[in-house]
């Protein structure tokens, strides 16, 4: 018996390091392919991600075309829809229910308006040069989804009920190993696209979906419209080199986090950008984000001062941007369930006790949108003297080079950074102000920050520095 057990352990062990050789080397395959290549104005943007129920106290369409002018003039270029489509009321969650458990996917949320309002809010966005997209949940859909009709299009469990993912109790899971149910789907998002001109899709769950239904769905699409966008609401590889524009970079999210709240050094940051650039397709596009409708306020989980830091680090870096609604007047009102099935609007008005929040977010993508190397840019990671708490890295286009410092800690630091040539650095840093203690009226901007002689360098806690130079 022992003998027999010796035999049947040696080749399951075999198997499992083939198997694991085997994605290794299909990881290394995929890295030396190409990404799908973006659009101008994708790597360009800033997206901006609006919940329709919580973006205005109408918490509707007519409530968001109304402050078009506002979100233009602080620049954000593609405005990203949480979805707009009815809730399904059996199995909710909340008073409300989420957005994300969809009754209808061709039909529009009647507490959000109409097709007219709809319609209308996209003219009036494109006609100021903003991008529109929405959200699609293809990964499920609610239990009195219009879809109930066809069982066929479900996954069923053992006992051939139809079952949901996760713990997410209110939905039920889509089975795309359904040719009708693909046909479907994909007829779905070109009628969006045809009937209202949309610009694109963000895909939530897009890496539960099979890749294959992306790749097929972006086909048919581009024969369409060839100026769209989707992102992935993944971290997925291959969903980057046929399908998606861009996906979240979810792991360095999540070491943002770490590291602003004492858990990790900073260094662990360039540790999760440098594995995406050593295993996602070549010139991979990535979405940056401090904050989404999924998580706790970024000014909760960090404060004031360190929320800002985390947002110069992700306007800075390459790839895409997202602001979340109420991030630039310094909102805390959660999103996150279980506050998404609830109505909690943004609290505007939080602008006047925290100035130094729309400041910063007006003058970082002002400085974005007139930096090349910001936008398309190499990226080069400088060392500093301090490394658990200090980031600094270089944005290098042709003609202009933006270097970066951010201090991710809550002490002061002053050291050095390793810079190489130091001549020529023009001080760029947003003017925003120190946070206002609890009692004080608003004031005015910042005093000028203090002179730097590079390589040595001094950040307050939770400062960042920006510098730019002209290469011609």
């Amino acid at each position: 018996m022992r003998n027999f057990k010796r035999k049947l352990v040696l080749p399951l062990a075999f198997l499992l390091a083939a198997n694991t050789l085997i994605g290794v080397q299909a990881q290394q395959s995929l890295a030396k392919e190409p990404a799908r290549q973006s659009r101008d104005w994708v790597r360009d943007g800033v997206i901006y991600e609006i919940y329709p129920r919580a973006f205005s106290s109408q918490g509707n369409f007519n409530g968001i075309t109304a402050r078009l002018d506002d979100l233009k003039n602080l620049g954000v270029t593609i405005l990203w829809l949480m979805p707009i489509h009815p809730i399904g009321r059996e199995k909710k969650k909340g008073t409300i229910g989420s957005p994300y458990s969809v009754r209808d996917y061709y039909g529009i949320n009647p507490d959000y308006g109409t097709k007219e309002d709809f319609k209308r809010l996209v003219t009036e966005a494109h006609r100021r040069g903003l991008k529109v997209i929405i959200d699609i949940v293809a990964n499920h859909t609610s239990w009195d989804s219009v879809l109930m009709k066809h069982p066929e299009f479900y996954v069923h469990d053992s006992q051939g009920r139809i079952t949901y993912p996760h713990d997410w109790s209110d939905v039920a899971k889509l089975n795309y190993d359904n040719p009708e149910l693909r046909r479907h789907m994909i007829d779905m998002l070109k009628y969006w696209i045809r009937e209202f001109d949309l610009d694109g899709f963000r895909c939530d769950v897009a890496g539960e979906v099979p890749t294959d239904f992306w790749e097929n769905a972006r086909l048919e699409l581009d024969r369409i419209k060839p100026d769209i966008v989707m992102l992935a609401e993944a971290h997925k590889a291959e969903l980057l080199r046929e399908a998606f524009d861009f996906d979240y970079s979810w792991p360095l999210h999540s070491a943002l986090t770490s590291v602003v709240q004492g858990h990790a050094r900073a260094s662990e940051l360039r540790g999760e950008w440098e594995k995406e650039l050593k295993d996602w397709p070549r010139g991979a596009l990535h979405m940056r984000f401090s904050d989404n409708h999924d998580e706790r306020r970024a000014i909760a989980r960090f404060g004031e001062p360190a929320a800002l830091a985390a947002s110069a680090l992700m306007f800075t870096l390459d790839g895409v941007p997202l602001l979340y609604n109420g991030m630039e007047v310094g909102d805390t009102t959660e999103s996150g369930a279980p506050a998404l099935f609830e109505k909690l609007p943004v609290f505007w008005p939080i602008a006047e006790r925290r100035p130094e929040f729309p400041r910063f977010y007006k003058q970082i993508i002002d400085l974005r949108r007139s930096s090349i190397a910001l936008r398309r840019g190499s990226l080069e990671w400088l060392r500093t003297s301090d490394e658990s708490r200090v980031l600094s890295f270089l944005r290098r286009s042709t003609d202009e080079e933006v270097l970066v410092a951010v201090n991710l800690s809550n002490r002061p630091f002053s050291g050095t950074i390793e810079v190489g040539k130091a001549a020529g650095y023009r001080d760029v840093t947003p003017n925003v102000g120190p946070p206002q203690p609890p009692d004080a009226p608003p004031t005015g901007s910042a005093l000028p920050k203090p002179p730097v002689g590079f390589p040595a360098i001094s950040l307050e806690a939770w400062g960042y520095r920006i510098f730019r130079r002209s290469l011609k």
